[in-house]
């Protein structure tokens, strides 16, 4: 049975307006508005209205509530979670728990798996091997991840798409690994805690080799000083051949050369898992 009305979705976008910014004058699609785009493609009747907890006091507005919506989808963020005296990271916490409570599916990438952990009593850390940037190699399915049904129609192991330093080191009751690499053990998760259910990915789905191409180029400075490139022109090489392949696809040899096939390059494959939460949990929760 199909439900009688289109779902309407809060996408939480956790930067900060400063951040969002810069990030926008890098190239960059902002992070709420990259939710949006690749949820419509997966349900174009959808509704959705982004929410900005890091502005202001980062409420709903008067008269709504968590429970209006028909799922919660985390972006990725530039805060730090562990960070116990920022408000900001409060109030993001407090808004899971408050779609846990009533029950409302939740989905997010980056720093909404560190967000569904943390809300639901895990912890989350710096990540001893410091950045995991541009593409996260072997990603590679549990026998949970096989199992469940965010990895239906994906490959055992893929890369991704990632830029993180932190990463969850200790689970929440009630949760369970469902991928992992040599950086992290914890690169899917799922969680079911009090009457909701939250599945989460520290990798990005909703980005691409344009919006990874933007996003190095924001950051090569610090990159370059944490010993990701020599210097700027090997940076920004790398981003021109990124933009190159984004734009021309068939190129096999710039391909081959940068170690990219269709679980980077091909939107069904990439965008597996935000379908599979839309179709098997958000949809059927509404009927």
């Amino acid at each position: 049975m199909m439900p009688v009305r289109a779902p309407n979705i809060l996408i939480v976008d956790g930067y900060p307006k400063d951040d969002r910014e810069n990030l926008s004058g890098c190239g960059m699609t902002t992070a709420g508005d990259l939710y949006v785009s690749m949820l419509r493609t997966i349900c174009p009747d959808a509704r959705f209205k982004v929410l900005y907890p890091s502005d202001g006091d980062g409420a709903l507005e008067a008269g709504m509530a968590v429970s209006d919506f028909d799922g919660v989808a985390w972006t990725g963020c530039s805060l730090t979670i562990h960070d116990e005296t920022d408000a900001r990271v409060k109030r993001h916490i407090e808004l899971a728990r408050e779609a846990y409570r009533a029950g409302v599916p939740q989905y997010g990438t980056c720093w909404g798996i560190q967000i569904a952990a943390v809300a639901a009593g895990g912890t989350v850390a710096a990540n001893p091997g410091g950045r995991e940037m541009g593409i996260g190699r072997k990603i590679t399915l549990s026998a949970s991840g096989r199992a469940h049904p965010i990895y239906v129609d994906k490959p055992t192991a893929f890369d991704g798409y990632v830029s993180h330093f932190d990463e969850v080191t200790h689970l929440p009751p009630e949760a369970e690994v469902l991928a992992a690499n040599a950086f992290t053990r914890v690169q899917a998760l799922s969680v079911y805690h009090e009457k909701g259910a939250f599945w989460g990915l520290q990798y990005h789905p909703e980005y691409d080799l344009y919006e990874m191409a933007r996003l190095i180029h924001c950051r090569r400075a610090a990159l370059i000083k944490e010993g990701f490139f020599q210097d700027e022109t090997e940076a920004q090489s790398l981003v021109h051949r990124f933009e190159q392949l984004h734009k021309n696809p068939a190129d096999k040899a710039l391909a081959w050369q940068l170690g990219v096939e269709a679980d980077l390059m091909v939107d069904d494959v990439r965008r597996t898992e935000p379908r599979n939460w839309m179709q098997r949990l958000v949809l059927p929760n509404m009927v």
